[in-house]
């Protein structure tokens, strides 16, 4: 991934165009997906769309996910 990807410089301005995961803090983006924003180093998922919860666990290999809370 190119560093013009993650930030827009203007003059003497830099801007952040992703979002940093709120697990891991600063410094570490969340990865844009047709229907989904994750964090490659913890595994933190977002799904987009009009639901009221955002934050939903996924499935892993052979693990069933658990239930919202």
């Amino acid at each position: 991934m190119k560093g013009r990807e993650i930030f827009k410089v203007e003059g003497d301005k830099i801007t952040r165009l992703r979002r940093h995961c709120p697990k891991c803090g600063e410094g570490v983006f969340l990865g844009e997906h047709k229907n989904r924003v994750s964090c490659g180093k913890c595994g933190y998922t977002e799904f987009k769309g009009g639901s009221k919860e955002t934050s939903k666990p996924i499935e892993t290999e052979g693990k069933p996910a658990e239930p919202p809370k």
